[in-house]
């Protein structure tokens, strides 16, 4: 029996020809290998629901501040900030995580400042090997 089309006798091919459901797979194969990694960036924010009652906190967490005119600050549970640069600010972070491997970082940032500035500044701390990240906020003030 030839692959070529109905024998001499008039019957038709029974087989069936798989290469196009092949060549399908493949090309829905390739689509998926090229857009998974594009689906996995981003930033990890453990974020809290609105029902949930505020942390407790131990006092030793770190709490980073951005002020409205772009100054940060880096400060320990309820302690003084110190102002720092970014550069000083992820050296820290480095410096911490080596300390107490773990700890969750908050950030609080002043709410005028542009989405832009608070995520470049998550970005920073997870770059820095923070495994959590929370964001501070006043409780009763939502709009």
């Amino acid at each position: 029996m030839s692959m070529t089309g109905p024998s001499r006798d008039g019957a038709m091919m029974s087989e069936i020809n798989v290469t196009p459901f092949v060549d399908v797979m493949l090309v829905l194969l390739v689509i998926f290998m090229i857009t998974a990694p594009l689906m996995t960036t981003g930033v990890d924010i453990d974020l809290p629901s609105a029902n949930t009652p505020p942390a407790t906190l131990t006092g030793q967490e770190l709490v980073i501040g951005l002020q409205k005119d772009g100054s940060l600050t880096l400060a320990r549970g309820t302690g003084q900030p110190l102002p720092l640069t970014r550069e000083q600010l992820e050296a820290n972070l480095v410096e911490e995580g080596k300390i107490h491997p773990g700890q969750p970082v908050f950030v609080q940032a002043d709410g005028s400042l542009p989405y832009q500035e608070v995520m470049t500044l998550l970005e920073l701390a997870k770059l820095a090997g923070v495994p959590k990240v929370g964001l501070v906020t006043q409780p009763g003030k939502a709009k």
